[in-house]
């Protein structure tokens, strides 16, 4: 049973009291330029994902609590949480320092993006430090 923590509202609960919205950080083609999309970019969209095997992040909502949704960082391997931050946020500096393969590419592509990351807030972090201790 996976253990999930709400960084908007604080609820913890097992995985059926949340919704997993799949992989995180997607960007919707159709949302920036409807008129000139490929259909390249938007079969990728629909059906290309990361599956790594190691440290994964993906969307959850809080059914039970706020309803809100959050990025979890997820190890796949031991299912273990290791931190959960803001919906609009990168996860923390930590956290993306920790990515392998395509999530290492895609942290060093949107850091580039943007001139520097922008981590999670420090309230995020420290849901991130409690789910590590358990």
């Amino acid at each position: 049973m996976l253990i999930v923590h709400c960084p908007v509202c604080g609820v913890e609960g097992d995985e059926t009291d949340f919704h997993c919205g799949g992989q995180a950080h997607i960007r919707r083609p159709a949302s920036h330029d409807p008129h000139n999309i490929t259909d390249e970019e938007q079969r990728d969209y629909l059906f290309m994902r990361f599956n790594p095997k190691g440290l994964h992040f993906e969307r959850w909502r809080c059914d039970r609590g706020c309803g809100k949704w959050f990025h979890a960082a997820r190890d796949t391997a031991s299912l273990e949480f290791k931190g959960y931050y803001g919906i609009t946020e990168l996860p923390p500096k930590e956290l993306q320092a920790q990515a392998t393969g395509q999530w290492a590419e895609f942290f060093k592509a949107r850091a580039a993006e943007t001139g520097a990351t922008r981590p999670a807030k420090k309230a995020a972090k420290t849901s991130a430090k409690k789910a590590s201790k358990k």
